[in-house]
C-alpha cells in the first residue's frame, strides 16, 4: 500500500484515505484580491480540501525579452506579457492576507511556486505543502532545492515522459519521502482522447510507495471521477466564478455548481469502491432469503440412501435447504431421514457416507 502522509494539518493522503481535492484558483482571480477571497470561500463551501494559487517572482521565472514581448491576446491585461503577468500577480503581503483568510474559512491554502524564489517565499509563508507545476517538473535543480525544504510535495507531470518521471521520482525521493505524482496533460481545454488515464495505472506500478493523483484540464467532471475509480488519491481542477471572464484557464475550469458535483461524485465513488473483499453482504440477505436457490429432492429419497447427483435439483425452496453450490459435496452422503419428492434437502438430514473407491 502506498505511503500515507499528512498533506495539510489533520488531513492524511494515500492508502485508504479519502481523495484529496484541490480547487486550483490559479490566476482566475483576475488580479482582484476580493475575487480571490470569494473563490477561497467558494472552494470551502463546495467541499474541496484545498484552495491553491500560483506564485511567481516574475524576474526569476522569465527573462527580460519574455516580459517585454508584446501581448495582444483578447485575454491580455497589458500591452506586454510582463504587464499582463504583473496585473495577475499578488504581492507577498496579499498572499499573507489570503492565507489568513483561508485559515479563517477553514480550508487548506497553498500555491504552486513557479520559480525557485517563489518557493523560498512560500516556504517562509509556511504553506503545508508545495505544488510543482508541470513546467518545473523537469527542472531538476528546482526539484532538489524544493524537496530539501522538507515539506510534502505534489508534482504534476504534464509534457513529461515516463523516463523523466522516473528521474523525478528518484530526485525527490532522495531528499523527501512525502510526495505524490499527478498524471496531467498540459492542454487547455483538454480533449478526452488526450487525457490518458491509463497512465495512472502505470504510475501505480512504477511508483507503488507514493500516492498517485490526477490534475485535469478537461471540461466537466466525468473524467476526474473516473480517475478516482482508477485509484487517484488527489484530484486537482481549475475553478472559476465565470467561464466568460478574460483568461485562458476559465473555459477549462469548473463553476461552483460543477465543483460541488465533483466533490459529491468523488465521495460517492469512494463509497462504491468498497474493500475488495467479495462476500455476501448484509444488504443482500433479503434477496438471498427470498430468491436464493438450494437443493431439493428430485425423487423420494428413503432414509439410508447414498446420494447421487441425479437425485437432486436446484430450486428456490421453502424452507431453504443445503446451499446450491454444495451439490457436488452431497454426492456419496447418506440421508438420515426420508426426504419426499420436491422437499428441501436440509443440512441436518445429511451425514457422511462411505464413498465408493475408484479402481
Amino acid at each position: 500500500m502506498p505511503l500515507k502522509f499528512e498533506l495539510c494539518p489533520g488531513r492524511m493522503i494515500g492508502g485508504d484515505e479519502p481523495c484529496f481535492i484541490i480547487a486550483e484558483i490559479g490566476q482566475n482571480h483576475q488580479g482582484d484580491i476580493e475575487i480571490a477571497k470569494k473563490m477561497i470561500k467558494m472552494s470551502k463551501d463546495c467541499g474541496a480540501d484545498c484552495a491553491k494559487f500560483q506564485k511567481s517572482e516574475l524576474e526569476h521565472k522569465f527573462n527580460k525579452k519574455a516580459l517585454e514581448r508584446p501581448y495582444t491576446s483578447t485575454h491580455s491585461w497589458g500591452k506586454t506579457y510582463g504587464e499582463h503577468k504583473r496585473h495577475l500577480e499578488f504581492s507577498h503581503e496579499q498572499y499573507r492576507e489570503l492565507k489568513k483568510y483561508a485559515e479563517q474559512v477553514g480550508i487548506c491554502f497553498t500555491a504552486s511556486g513557479m520559480d525557485e524564489m517563489a518557493v523560498e517565499f512560500l516556504h517562509e509563508l509556511n504553506v503545508p505543502f508545495f505544488k510543482v507545476g508541470s513546467g518545473d517538473t523537469n527542472n531538476f535543480p528546482y526539484l532538489q532545492k524544493t524537496a530539501m525544504k522538507g515539506r510534502p510535495m505534489v508534482v504534476s507531470s504534464g509534457m513529461q515522459s515516463m523516463d523523466t518521471m522516473r528521474r523525478v521520482y528518484k530526485t525527490v525521493k532522495e531528499h523527501n519521502q512525502n510526495f505524490a505524482i499527478l498524471q496531467c496533460t498540459s492542454a487547455y481545454p483538454l480533449e478526452a482522447e488526450d487525457v490518458n488515464l491509463r497512465v495512472l495505472t502505470e504510475y501505480q506500478k512504477e511508483f507503488p510507495d507514493i500516492p498517485i493523483g490526477y490534475s485535469g484540464h478537461e471540461s466537466g467532471i466525468n473524467i476526474s471521477v473516473a480517475a478516482v475509480a482508477l485509484g487517484a488519491k488527489i484530484i486537482e481542477r481549475h475553478v472559476t466564478l465565470d467561464k466568460t471572464w478574460k483568461g485562458n484557464d476559465h473555459h477549462a475550469s469548473l463553476l461552483p455548481s460543477e465543483l460541488s458535483e465533483l466533490v459529491r461524485s468523488i465521495r460517492l465513488v469512494e463509497r462504491a469502491l468498497g474493500t475488495g473483499v467479495k462476500e455476501m453482504l448484509p444488504c443482500e440477505k433479503p434477496c438471498h432469503d427470498k430468491l436464493g436457490k438450494s437443493l431439493v429432492a428430485k425423487i423420494k429419497i428413503p432414509k439410508g440412501t447414498v446420494l447421487t447427483q441425479d437425485m437432486l435439483a436446484v430450486k428456490v425452496a421453502e424452507p431453504m435447504g443445503v446451499a446450491a453450490e454444495d451439490i457436488f459435496k452431497m454426492v456419496g452422503m447418506i440421508v438420515t431421514e426420508d426426504v419426499e419428492e420436491d422437499e428441501s434437502l436440509l443440512p441436518e438430514v445429511v451425514a457422511e457416507g462411505c464413498k465408493k473407491k475408484k479402481y
